[in-house]
């Protein structure tokens, strides 16, 4: 018999009956039931019940035994009476009598509990997250992933790529976050970096001519944490291709995705058919560039009947340049209650308030109420309604000013609106391209034009888009949104140093400065670069949301808390002096 296991606590059944058994794991729970012990042994793959009564010669031992020891039992497999069987579990037909017990690890006074779903403070579950990682529901996460990630493959496979691994230890490179700094023994005063993501190393092999790369990538930033973001480091499906447009990498990845969700969804509709929103449309109708499409709302620019109206707060607005009104529409949210609990939700936003008109049946047929519809007149209200497409019972909100100011706060609403009314899909994964991302952004202060998003973009239209208006220029760039969260962010590659180094130089950078940034790659690019783009789709964030969790830390085995602290293994730490030492390092205190 093996020294530990014989079956795991997934494995017997009343096929079983009559045999003897080695199991060995964790006690889960343990009843006392009028002298009779029954335990609920645990492992990886299930759960399995084991009983004993004073006529056991073991029965002493088995009653010192408590919570989340780990130990082995032989016994004999018996039927449950056929009242008791519990058909929620695989070995619900049967228990084992157990004749023999060995402690393979006793536990101490338990600072969580494993068994049931109570709920503990997160810095507690992160530093005992071994203990956490027992419970149910991680095994069950955890698990996921490990499948996601080896579906993945298996599909990237299948479609003809290849893994190829990248480094660790690189060259800093901007990527929209701060580096990792690795201190360099061998070059006192140097400093490698942990990759951001491996950019330039992809687009590099597509110039070594390997023409199809993926890799399960370990990105490393030095971010602020969000919910749906880890602050350190974080996985995602790297790939790139050679000689291919946009679409193209869209018809390629998006199979892939798509049969990931199918496969993991629990039952739930993945769309078929994904949109293609340009950013500027999305900003306008979502409020967001990774906008939640389960939620039907679509904003709407409504100026031209505010323009010259009663509503002076509107009409004074739209008089200066660049303003806007937009409206939010909101069907089946035609009542006064439901209006001025939104009208609540704006100013817990820091806005003074959010106005609304509201439809309803009266003498005349549909009328607008509420204080806007009254200053504007029931033509102009007559107009939005049609406009929206709305009717009796429903309702829209109102926002004004310049866009950038408050289509945070809008596409929050619109949100909160689908949300409260019912309208967004719970059971669908909802996808969509955003795309034609502008390339450059302007600071209002300053002037001064800067990149908005990714800099290795292929601008549309090449170097001559580069001699307009550089706040027009696109990017063949784009994501792609789920639910409300980016799954994928991608792009074209810029591959021509001319356009490279006319790109950079109208945010401010000369060609010295490009090549001593990313000379690397900027010499390659001289020797036949093909053209070439791809993706990045996040790991952690797709885990999430098949296991239909809230926060990125639910998925990732060892994540930092919010601080960017590991508090199991005490990182970060402070280096010995001897460390210092050999680094060529001095830590200079900084004050409180």
């Amino acid at each position: 018999m093996h020294a530990y296991r014989t079956h795991s606590c997934a494995d017997l059944n009343a096929t079983h009956v009559g045999q003897t058994a080695r199991l060995s794991g964790w006690v889960h729970r343990v009843r006392d039931h009028g002298g009779v012990l029954f335990i609920d042994l645990r492992d990886h793959y299930g759960v399995t019940q084991v009983l004993c009564d004073p006529d056991s010669p073991v029965f002493a031992e088995v009653e010192k035994v408590r919570s989340e020891w780990c130990i082995r039992i032989d016994g004999e497999v018996k039927a449950r009476d056929e009242s008791l069987v519990n058909t929620k579990i695989p070995t619900g037909e049967i228990e084992v009598y157990i004749r023999d017990l060995e402690v393979l690890g006793a536990a101490s006074e338990l600072p969580l509990m494993v068994f049931g779903e109570q709920e503990y403070p997160e810095e507690t579950r992160l530093a005992y997250r071994y203990l956490d990682l027992r419970r149910e529901k991680m095994q069950r996460n955890m698990t996921m992933r490990s499948d996601v990630v080896s579906s993945i493959r298996r599909r990237m496979w299948d479609i003809g790529f290849r893994e190829y691994q990248t480094p660790i230890i690189t060259a800093s490179s901007p990527e929209g976050a701060r580096d990792f700094l690795v201190p360099s023994r061998l070059h006192p005063g140097k400093f490698y970096a942990l990759p951001q993501a491996p950019q330039q190393f992809k687009q590099l092999l597509m110039v070594s001519g390997f023409d199809k790369y993926f890799q399960i990538a370990p990105c490393f930033r030095d971010e602020d944490p969000r919910a749906d973001r880890s602050p350190t480091d974080f996985y995602q499906l790297d790939m790139e291709m050679s000689f291919v447009t946009q679409q193209d990498v869209f018809d390629t990845i998006q199979p892939v995705l798509r049969g990931v969700f199918e496969e993991f969804g629990g039952g739930r509709k993945v769309d078929q058919d994904w949109a293609q929103i340009s950013y500027k449309d999305a900003a306008l109708w979502y409020g967001t560039d990774k906008p939640d499409l389960r939620n039907p709302i679509k904003m709407q620019v409504v100026s031209e009947h505010f323009a010259g109206s009663g509503f002076a707060i509107f009409a004074k607005l739209l008089e200066q340049e660049g303003t806007e009104v937009r409206a939010i529409p909101a069907p089946t949210g035609g009542s006064r209650a439901f209006c001025d609990r939104m009208d609540k939700f704006a100013r817990a936003e820091g806005l003074p308030g959010m106005g609304y008109i509201f439809w309803r049946d009266g003498e005349n047929g549909l009328e607008g109420a509420g204080p806007l519809a009254k200053n504007i007149g029931p033509e102009r209200t007559e107009a939005i309604r049609e406009q929206l497409g709305l009717g009796a019972g429903d309702a829209a909100f109102f926002l004004g000013g310049k866009p950038a100011a408050f289509e945070r706060v809008a596409g929050k609403a619109r949100v909160h609106i689908g949300d409260e009314l019912g309208l967004t899909e719970t059971d669908r994964f909802a996808f969509a391209w955003i795309v034609d991302f502008p390339i450059y952004e302007q600071d209002e202060e300053s002037g001064k034009i800067d990149f908005e998003h990714n800099p290795f973009s292929m601008p549309q239209g090449g170097m001559e888009a580069l001699e307009g208006d550089p706040l027009s220029v696109l990017g063949y760039q784009y994501d792609l949104a789920c639910n409300g969260y980016e799954l994928v962010s991608g792009a074209i590659r810029n591959h021509k140093p001319e356009i490279m180094f006319k790109a950079f130089e109208i945010a401010g950078y000369d060609e010295s400065e490009v090549r001593k940034r990313f000379g690397g790659m900027v010499n390659a690019f001289q020797y036949g670069a093909p053209p070439h783009g791809g993706c990045a789709a996040g790991i952690d964030r797709i885990v999430m949301l098949l296991a239909d969790e809230m926060n990125i830390r639910e998925v990732m085995l060892f994540p930092m808390n919010q601080r960017a602290e590991d508090l199991m293994m005490d990182a970060p730490s402070e280096p010995t002096s001897d460390q210092l030492m050999e680094l060529g390092l001095r830590v200079i205190p900084l004050d409180d």
